[in-house]
């Protein structure tokens, strides 16, 4: 298993996998980490589903027998009490802990249903990350909420979240039902990190997490933006002129771009006078 995530993003997004990334993005938490280890807790978790003719269910029955198997049986739970504590975004520590949000509980979901047989994605649903299990030969699909013990949901249950991650009433769109890829998901997970590390001003992670999502979404400017004004927050303008400067080569017409040429004037003569 690859151990640097540079050379892992630049895959296309057919060679990117899911755990690997999860993995690679907890090792920057823990460097000692060993991913092949991790990988095998996933494959015993995953172990009695494949037991019990899983993958021959409906996906309803599927669907019930992972929630009882997860959330009953193994006791995952979402963490509520602190949503934001960074461990929740860190594979390792969610299948130590039993602890997750929307996004890392899915990848659980995700990875232990596919071990079993089944065919499952995760959905970036607004505000609340969802999996959908699938099968094909029988035409049938559902969503499941992995933070929610892995309730299934019904258009009913789906216009309530979305109202509550909008702040009101707001029409349910079927391409918000759309199945994500893992450069999607591992994306979100970074964003997450990004904003607990930024509220908390943890800049050496909150640095690491931009590198990440660089890597990971390339033709995002923003991020190189963003890493640029970190960059010069921490002191080091011909770092944080490079990527400023690649942003507004980018998006020249941006809205804000009057304003970070301008700071781009004011690290150039930072640098002048530091020469």
């Amino acid at each position: 298993m690859a151990v640097d995530f540079h050379s892992f993003a630049r895959q296309p997004d057919h060679g990117i996998d899911l755990l690997q990334g999860a993995l690679l993005i907890a090792k920057d938490e823990y460097p000692g980490l060993d991913l092949n280890a991790q990988v095998r807790r996933l494959e015993d978790l995953a172990a009695p589903l494949q037991a019990c003719r899983f993958s021959s269910m409906r996906v309803t029955e599927r669907a019930g027998m992972i929630a009882d198997y997860l959330y009953r049986q193994c006791g995952f739970r979402g963490n509520g009490g602190d949503y934001h504590d960074p461990r929740n975004s860190f594979l390792n520590d969610v299948l130590d802990r039993r602890l997750g949000i929307p996004i890392s509980l899915a990848v659980v979901y995700i990875e232990v249903a596919r071990r079993a047989g089944a065919t499952v994605h995760g959905v970036g649903f607004p505000g609340h990350f969802l999996v959908r299990l699938d099968d094909p030969g029988r035409n049938e699909a559902l969503l499941a909420d992995p933070y929610a013990d892995g309730a299934v949901l019904d258009r009913e249950a789906l216009e309530r979240l979305l109202a509550q991650a909008t702040g009101g009433p707001r029409k349910l769109e079927s391409a918000m039902l759309m199945p994500a890829n893992p450069r999607q998901m591992l994306a979100r997970m970074l964003m997450n990190l990004r904003g607990i590390y930024a509220a908390r001003g943890d800049y050496p992670r909150l640095l690491v997490v931009l590198d990440r999502l660089i890597d990971l979404l390339p033709e995002v400017a923003s991020e190189m933006r963003d890493r640029g004004l970190l960059w010069a927050k921490l002191g080091a303008p011909q770092a944080a002129l490079g990527d400023l400067k690649r942003y507004v080569e980018t998006l020249p017409h941006a809205g804000d771009a009057a304003e970070v040429r301008r700071l781009i004037a004011q690290l150039e003569r930072t640098s002048l006078v530091l020469n």
